[in-house]
C-alpha cells in the first residue's frame, strides 16, 4: 500500500476514532475545552497531511516535469 494513502487515513481515524478517547472538558488549551481544541488541531492537521499527500503523488510531480 502506498505511503500517502496511509497518511490519507491519519486524520480520519483521529477525528472519528480518537474523539472517543479525548471526549472531555478538562483540561482546557488555549482557552478551549479539549474536544473542540482536537477538532481543531486535526483539522489543520488534515490540510499539511495533504499537503505531504500532494507532494508524494508521482501523478503531480509528472505535471511539474512537463511545465
Amino acid at each position: 500500500m502506498k505511503v500517502y494513502y496511509l497518511l490519507g487515513i491519519i486524520p480520519f481515524l483521529a477525528i472519528l476514532i480518537g474523539t472517543g478517547f479525548v471526549n472531555r472538558v478538562e483540561p482546557y488549551v488555549f482557552g478551549l475545552p479539549f474536544l473542540l481544541f482536537w477538532f481543531f488541531f486535526w483539522t489543520i492537521m488534515s490540510s499539511a497531511i495533504m499537503g505531504i499527500i500532494f507532494k508524494l503523488d508521482p501523478i503531480n510531480k509528472q505535471e511539474e516535469e512537463t511545465e
